[in-house]
C-alpha cells in the first residue's frame, strides 16, 4: 500500500511539477517572444542582485506582486459565486493532467537490464490514472472550466465582465463539438480512447496520429486553441475592447485565472503530443535500445525510459512554442467571423474527416 501511495505521489509531483513549471516559463516566453517579433527589448530587468538570466526572474516577480496586491471585491458582486469562479477555472485544468501518459511502463527493479520482460516484472505505468475512457474524461472535466469564465463575468456585476462570460460560453460550445468530432477519427483508426494505449499504438513514425489523421490534427489544434481562449480566438478577453470576464478580479484570484490560462496551453500541448505526435514514442528507440539505419545500440531499461520521458516533455514544449507563435502572428477574429469559422467551416470539415476515415477503413477491411 505504501509503495502504491509513493508511486502515485511521485507521478503527481512529476506531472504537475512539469505543467506548473512550464506554465511559469511560458509567461516569460510569451513576453520575450512577442518583444523579439516586434523588435522590442522585452522583459529583462527583474534580477536578484546582479543576476538577471535574460529576465527569467520575471515570473517570480509577477507571482510575488499578485500575491501581495489588494484583494478587491466589487460592492454589488454576488460574493459566493465571485469567490468560487477562479477555483472552477483552475481545478478542472489541473485534474485533466491525470490521464496523460508522460512515459512508458517502468520496471524499477530492472532499470539496468537491456530489454527486460515487462510482463514478468509488473511495470508501473507513468500515468497518474489509467482510465479506459480517458479522452472522454478529458472532455467531461475540461468543459467545467467554462463555468469559471461564465460565472466570473456574471457575478462581477459588470457589463464588460458579463459580455466576456457570454462570449466564452458561446465560443466553448461552438468549438468543443469540432474538437470531439476530430477525436472520433482517431478513435476509428486506433480503436481506443485510453491515452496510454493510444501512444503504444503509435510505435512507428508512420503510425503517428498526424500521419494517419492530418486533417483531424489541424481541426483539433484549431478547436483546442479556441478552447483556451487564446488569440486569434481571444474574444472572451478582448483586451482592447472589454478586458474580459475577469475584469473585476485582482491579486491572488486574478493569478488563478492567469495560471489556468497558461496551464491550458500546456495541457493542449500534452494532448496534441499524446494523440498526434506519438506521445513518449521516439523514432528508432525500441525497448532494448536504439535502432537506426541498420545500426543497433543496446541501452538499459532505465535509459530508454528516461529518453522517452524527455522526448515527451520536449514535444510538449515545441507544441506550446507553436501556440505562442500563433498568438503573436494572427490578428483577433471578430465574433461573427469566429462563429462562422466554427459552424460553417470546421464542423463540416470534421464530419467530412469522419466519413472519409470510415470509408478508407472499410475499403481496407474489404480488400483483405
Amino acid at each position: 500500500m505504501l509503495a502504491i501511495l509513493a508511486w502515485s505521489l511521485l507521478k503527481i509531483a512529476v506531472m504537475l511539477g512539469f505543467a506548473v513549471g512550464l506554465s511559469a516559463l511560458l509567461t516569460w516566453m510569451e513576453r520575450r517572444q512577442s518583444a523579439m517579433m516586434q523588435d522590442r527589448i522585452g522583459p529583462v530587468r527583474a534580477n536578484i542582485g546582479s543576476v538577471r538570466l535574460k529576465g527569467l526572474f520575471h515570473p517570480l516577480a509577477d507571482a510575488l506582486k499578485l500575491l501581495f496586491k489588494e484583494d478587491f471585491i466589487p460592492p454589488r458582486a454576488r460574493k459566493g459565486i465571485y469567490l468560487l469562479a477562479p477555483v472552477l477555472a483552475l481545478v478542472p485544468v489541473l485534474l485533466v493532467f491525470a490521464v496523460i501518459p508522460f512515459g512508458p511502463p517502468l520496471c524499477a527493479s530492472a532499470w539496468r537490464t537491456v530489454g527486460p520482460d515487462l510482463a514478468a516484472c509488473r511495470p508501473e505505468a507513468l500515468q497518474i490514472a489509467q482510465i479506459d475512457i480517458g479522452l472522454l474524461f478529458v472532455f467531461a472535466v475540461a468543459s467545467l472550466g467554462a463555468y469559471g469564465a461564465v460565472l466570473a463575468g456574471w457575478s462581477s456585476f459588470n457589463n464588460f465582465g458579463l459580455l466576456g462570460g457570454l462570449r466564452a460560453a458561446a465560443q466553448m460550445i461552438s468549438y468543443e463539438v469540432t474538437m470531439g468530432l476530430a477525436v472520433v477519427g482517431v478513435l476509428l483508426v486506433y480503436g481506443t480512447l485510453e491515452p496510454m494505449a493510444l501512444v503504444q499504438a503509435q510505435a512507428s513514425l508512420w503510425d503517428w496520429g498526424i500521419i494517419r489523421q492530418p486533417l483531424g490534427f489541424v481541426l483539433f489544434l484549431c478547436a483546442a486553441i479556441a478552447e483556451t481562449k487564446r488569440a486569434p480566438f481571444d474574444i472572451p478577453e478582448g483586451e482592447s475592447e472589454i478586458v474580459g470576464y475577469f475584469v473585476e478580479y485582482s491579486g491572488t484570484r486574478f493569478m488563478m485565472f492567469y495560471l489556468a490560462e497558461f496551464l491550458e496551453i500546456v495541457f493542449v500541448g500534452c494532448l496534441v503530443t499524446t494523440i498526434f505526435f506519438g506521445g513518449w514514442q521516439l523514432p528508432g528507440l525500441a525497448d532494448d535500445g536504439l535502432r537506426i539505419l541498420g545500426h543497433y545500440l543496446p541501452l538499459s531499461h532505465g535509459l530508454v525510459v528516461l529518453a522517452r520521458v524527455l522526448s515527451f516533455f520536449a514535444k510538449v514544449f515545441l507544441v506550446c512554442f507553436l501556440q505562442l507563435a500563433i498568438r503573436w502572428t494572427l490578428p483577433r477574429l471578430r465574433f461573427d467571423q469566429l462563429m462562422r469559422l466554427g459552424w460553417k467551416s470546421l464542423l463540416p470539415a470534421s464530419i467530412f474527416n469522419i466519413v472519409v476515415t470510415a470509408g478508407v477503413l472499410l475499403a481496407a477491411q474489404a480488400a483483405r
